[in-house]
């Protein structure tokens, strides 16, 4: 069992940055590959990252790629996203999630995803 919390998120004006940061409990979390998600309102809800339990694959949604960066540290148990350059169309309640399958590339599916965080509010303004 994992349990993720996410802090980190707020309002930000455009061109600003954040850093959302998700805290696990359990002793497998080392094991689980981590992704971040966002969904805005009246949207479905879609990747943002991905990363593989061990750091060494990564992916990134078009819309971020060069703006966002998915990392982890095992150790501590935790799951970071810094996001740089932010825009209005990135507001979004953004969520943490664990999968505990240990695979070369973490999937992108929600669906694939057991654990997830109760999500943070983001909110970029023009």
């Amino acid at each position: 069992q994992v349990q993720l919390v996410e802090s980190g998120g707020g309002l930000v004006q455009a061109g600003g940055s954040l850093r959302l940061s998700c805290a696990a409990s359990g002793r497998t979390f080392s094991t689980y590959a981590m992704g971040w998600f966002r969904q805005a309102p009246g949207k479905e809800r879609e990747v943002v990252a991905t990363i593989n339990w061990s750091g060494s694959s990564t992916y990134y949604v078009d819309a971020v790629k060069g703006r966002f960066t998915i990392s982890r540290d095992n150790a501590k148990k935790m799951g970071y996203l810094q996001m740089n350059s932010l825009k209005p169309e990135d507001t979004a309640v953004y969520y943490c999630a664990a999968d505990s399958a240990r695979s070369l590339r973490a999937s992108t599916a929600p669906a694939a995803y057991e654990y997830w965080g109760q999500g943070t509010q983001v909110t970029v303004s023009s």
